[in-house]
């Protein structure tokens, strides 16, 4: 179900409050991409664009203005124009813009050099970020420019420009219950790519063909687009962290690491699970493999109110050193081994991010220099893994080329947390019995 236009309203009137008076926010939605010729990438608008408004089309800007008599929500954007759109798709025009998407008034795109300027007078504080859209950065300093010059008419310029990151992004942070559904739909659809993936992996099949049945599954079920570029990576390109090629042939014997989430919505999933090739793991791959998802159990069992932004990167950090000691990998004693950072050598990444509609989202990680502390309402990833590449020193053979990494896609909720990705089977007998069902 998508978001409604009351969504979207009660996020701007939550933005605003915080704005204050005497105060306008200025927001670009992301240009169109060429990407090659007079080909283009596939839209889509920019994140904090959308989160406000749910205008999915390009050349487009939202101006919020509280207490504004004649509206606080503006929006610019393209003029319907029929043989534009014969070739191009449809538009939502001024009136669609004001009728379906809820802005007080709308103007023409075209007109915007025009209309802003006298927007922004007579303002204290112009909420704007600067260093996302370059070209817009050069306009919006064009129009203080031309204010400036009608100083001597009794023209007030905005005193004070205010990233708007810093709001916006706070409130994304914490997802609404129509948010936490899209999120849920996300992680639903993603489970089912990475279980089609698990049935179909053959020996001797391409990365780039599993790929196919994950975007597949994806599309077959409502979410069109990958929410980040799938890594599929067999053997030794499992140690890879952000392994894209996807172009070698999977070998009897190996493992595979799958990340690959979807985009529902708007909001993304982000899973990763890793299995045998053959449908069964070796006695070494099972032994790195029950290491890495007892840190991911222990991680996401710090996750709830309470705790602070790192508690389960330390509770992975903790059980992946004593596992890497037991099994010969890492000597020495666990504490001084974790005070050195010893276990990097095979886990150099750390255990999360933040979760929404960018894969890496927004929000802070620390409030000034501590930890933030969990509240219901985020969303985060919850991603332990191992890497042991070969011609690792010390390391005995039958390690290398293992990559490992289990990732979760967790909710927390008031009385702890939501494990979103369940669906997305990782115990490794429960993976093995489902391939040797395909075998």
């Amino acid at each position: 179900m998508a978001m409604t236009r009351n969504e979207f309203a009660r996020r701007r009137k939550r933005l605003m409050q915080l704005m204050g008076e005497d105060a306008i926010a200025v927001l670009p939605t992301a240009p169109e991409r060429v990407r090659s010729r007079d080909t283009e990438y596939p839209y889509r608008a920019d994140s904090d664009f959308y989160y406000l408004t749910g205008f999915p089309e390009p050349e487009a800007v939202a101006v919020l203005i509280p207490g504004r008599a004649h509206g606080e929500f503006l929006l610019f954007c393209r003029e319907r124009d029929p043989e534009m759109e014969t070739w191009h798709g449809r538009r939502a025009g001024l009136d669609g813009a004001r009728e379906r998407y809820g802005a007080d008034d709308a103007f023409p795109i075209a007109d915007i050099d025009e209309i802003l300027p006298g927007l922004l007078e007579n303002k204290d504080r112009v909420y704007y970020t600067m260093g996302a859209h370059r070209d817009f950065d050069r306009q919006v300093m064009d129009w203080i420019n031309t204010l400036r010059k009608k100083s001597r008419a009794g023209v007030r310029t905005p005193g004070e420009f205010v990233a708007l990151d810093h709001l916006l992004h706070d409130m994304r942070l914490y997802k609404s219950s129509a948010e936490q559904a899209a999120m849920r739909n996300a992680a639903k659809v993603a489970a089912r790519a990475h279980l089609r993936a698990m049935r179909s992996c053959r020996a001797g099949m391409y990365e780039y063909q599993l790929e196919a049945d994950i975007l597949h599954e994806f599309a077959a079920h409502g979410a069109r687009f990958p929410s980040y570029n799938s890594i599929v990576g067999g053997g030794a390109n499992g140690c890879i962290l952000h392994y894209t090629e996807n172009s070698d042939a999977l070998k009897s014997g190996d493992l595979v690491l799958i990340d690959a989430g979807c985009e529902y919505d708007y909001y993304a999933s982000d899973i990763t699970r890793t299995f045998p090739v053959s449908g069964r793991f070796s006695t070494a791959q099972r032994a790195l493999y029950e290491l890495v998802l007892d840190a991911n159990y222990a991680a996401i069992e710090q996750v709830r109110p309470g705790n602070h932004w790192n508690q389960p990167h330390e509770a992975a950090v903790k059980v992946l050193t004593h596992g890497l000691v037991k099994l010969g990998l890492l000597k020495g004693r666990v504490p001084q081994l974790i005070k050195e950072q010893a276990y990097r050598r095979f886990y150099m990444h750390r255990t999360g991010h933040w979760l929404g509609m960018d894969v890496h989202d927004v929000g802070d990680y620390k409030v000034g220099e501590a930890w933030r502390v969990l509240e219901p309402g985020m969303v985060l990833t919850i991603e332990p893994g191992l890497y042991v590449p070969a011609g690792s020193k010390g390391v005995a053979k039958k390690w290398h080329d293992i990559g490992i990494r289990i990732e979760d896609d967790v909710l927390v909720t008031k009385s702890g947390h939501e494990v979103l990705t369940k669906d997305a089977i990782k115990e490794p007998d429960a993976i093995e019995a489902l391939m040797m069902e395909e075998k």
